[in-house]
């Protein structure tokens, strides 16, 4: 009895064991377990010993069929004594067959067969009425498997109310949305659980279990929002490795886990009133993945419980000006009077705002992207194959022209290759002699003709050993890569090792959108501002509008150049940012509506 206590497993295997406990009782060499499928077949649902395949019917049943479909239908119990077994499929003349029926009120619903050794018919008699209890093991282990159930679904609700109570306990989003996680990282065995929050069309990572910060820049919070927003689009849980016939589109999760994995991901939506408005990610090890129902269930609803009272936590969290803004709302409506407040406080703003787009006037400017650019850059090549052996300068440096040595490149190839074209040299010299001294005019010339090859590519040789040491070919600044992490590297013939441009010389080109193209002229001026050097704003005159249009970060634009008025020593080649050219003053209502006026005109070709 105490080996049918472990019945947790599906419905083959209870009646797999409840067939082996009768068939060790009474000695049996075997037991099958038969419902029917008709009034003239059977099907198998479980056999002792176990075979490969469930339908997989033993040999010694073939003789008692049609004693086993008599027992389904009069429901008495039956011996098939060897006597009475015909066929092949009898096993031997020494077993007899114990059919007995497997009621439940009183309806049988299918036949256990025993295979015992032959014995006194009365002992056949008195095993028949042992076997008898089968049914109430059965009935035994379907009650021991329903309160199984019931401990699954206690057990969920206590991880539930856990997960909850430590939720709880926080008074902050923030801490609170880190609770959950690290609550449910620890209850389910996950090395990482996050939480992201639906903020305006993206989803942004808000928590991660066991990290104290993070930064949205990092790869891996990257990877996590890609897969929280694949669950938010398509508004399923997704589960990563899934089935597959799985429905959902899991390319995110699959990333995520192979990227910072390998790791089993399950991604459920977190709703509030019935639409998404965070996610949660988990992820553990990859071979325990979330294949447990009941496991995914509690999840579930651990995120439909705590559901209310985050979002309750990120709303009164929210920055000082949006909370003033409520709080604004309030004051003004209980002033004013209970009703109507936002229109009357709408009217009054869009009647204040007509005023002032139809009457005031503003400086219009056009933000344009620019690169800083340099009107000559000088580059030194490879003059032949070969290997970098030695790096002089750094980028940034200032060099001089022809004074600066830059680095040096292996000769000795080359070195070698110049003796052995030496000594091939003096060998045709000396073949030239010897015509000469015979009078052999021909071979004379031919070694002449040898020799002053050969003085050719010596020539050559020295050259390229000559320019082995690399000099500056003018002053000014290095621009290209630092090589010195890449000494004894090879080199071809023609590979750029170094670049120059000069500081004095650089420029602004500026990439005006084609809609406001038409309103830049040259001589107009404005001001640029980089990216590394915002707070320093440097003064500029148009001198160049290039006539053809490109594409530009998929918008159409026209390449201005702009001559620089100040010149910081801190501008380089390359560097970025935004320019605003000064246009004129213009109407405020002109200036914030031509866009859509132009749009409209181009739309409804007016």
């Amino acid at each position: 009895m105490s080996e049918l206590q472990r019945t947790d497993g599906a419905l083959t295997r209870i009646l797999t064991r409840v067939l082996g406990s009768q068939c060790r009782q009474v000695r049996a060499t075997g037991g099958v377990i038969l419902r029917s499928v008709d009034k003239k077949n059977l099907s198998i649902l479980a056999t002792f010993p176990p075979s490969d395949t469930n339908s997989e019917r033993p040999k010694w049943i073939s003789p008692a069929l049609d004693a086993c479909l008599e027992v389904l239908s009069v429901g008495n119990a039956a011996i098939v004594p060897p006597s009475s077994q015909q066929g092949s499929g009898a096993p031997s003349r020494s077993h007899a067959i114990i059919a007995i029926p497997i009621k439940k009120k009183n309806s049988v619903r299918a036949v256990a067969a025993f295979l015992v050794p032959e014995k006194d018919p009365r002992e056949l008699v008195a095993l028949k009425e042992q076997l008898k209890n089968t049914s109430l093991l059965l009935d035994h282990c379907e009650l021991i498997l329903t309160l199984n159930n019931h401990r699954k679904v206690i057990d969920r609700l206590s991880l539930v109310l856990d997960v909850m109570a430590v939720c709880n306990q926080a008074r902050h989003f923030a801490s609170t949305a880190v609770a959950l996680c690290n609550a449910l990282a620890d209850k389910l065995r996950c090395h990482r659980v996050s939480l992201g929050v639906l903020e305006g069309r993206y989803v942004r990572v808000h928590a991660i279990s066991r990290t104290e910060t993070f930064r949205r820049e990092m790869k891996l919070t990257q990877d996590i929002e890609a897969a929280m927003e694949e669950c938010l689009d398509q508004d399923v849980e997704i589960m990563y490795p899934a089935e597959p016939e799985a429905a959902f589109v899991q390319r995110a999760a699959r990333q995520l886990s192979e990227q910072h994995g390998p790791a089993a991901i399950l991604t459920l939506p977190i709703r509030r009133n019935s639409q998404p408005a965070a996610v949660l990610l988990l992820e553990r090890p990859v071979d325990h993945p979330f294949a447990d129902l009941d496991e995914i269930e509690a999840v579930r609803l651990t995120c439909d419980l705590c559901a209310p009272r985050l979002m309750e936590l990120r709303a009164h969290d929210r920055w000082f000006g949006a909370r003033l803004a409520a709080a604004t709302r309030k004051r003004v409506g209980s002033i004013l009077g209970p009703r109507h407040i936002g229109l009357k406080l709408g009217a009054g703003l869009v009647f204040l705002a007509a005023l002032f787009l139809v009457f005031a006037k503003g400086d219009y400017r056009i933000d344009a992207p620019f690169v800083f650019e340099a009107a000559v850059k000088q580059s030194v090549v490879a003059p032949f194959d070969s290997f970098i052996k030695r790096v002089a300068v750094d980028p940034g440096q200032t060099v001089e022209a022809d004074r600066t040595i830059l680095g040096e490149l292996e000769s000795a190839d080359q070195r070698l290759q110049l003796a052995a074209l030496k000594a091939e040299q003096l060998g045709h010299r000396k073949q030239r002699a010897a015509a000469m001294r015979d009078g052999k005019t021909s071979a004379a010339q031919m070694a002449e003709a040898q020799i002053e090859k050969l003085a050719a590519q010596i020539r050559l040789i020295e050259r390229h050993i000559e320019q082995a040491t690399l000099v500056a070919p003018v002053t000014g600044r290095l621009v290209s890569e630092d090589l010195k992490h890449r000494l004894g590297a090879p080199v071809e013939m023609g590979a750029v090792l170094f670049e120059f441009v000069q500081t004095e010389q650089l420029r602004a080109e500026l990439f005006v959108p084609e809609e406001s193209i038409l309103l830049v002229n040259v001589g107009q001026s404005g001001e640029l501002a980089a990216v590394g050097r915002p707070n320093q704003k440097i003064r500029f005159v148009i001198e160049r509008i290039h006539p053809i249009a490109e594409v530009v970060e998929q918008q159409n634009s026209f390449r201005v150049r702009a001559g620089l008025l100040n010149r910081p020593d801190w501008i380089r080649p390359g560097m970025e940012g935004q320019a605003r050219i000064e246009v004129g003053r213009r109407h405020y209502a002109w200036i914030w509506t031509h866009r859509v006026t132009d749009w409209l005109r181009m739309k409804l070709w007016l």
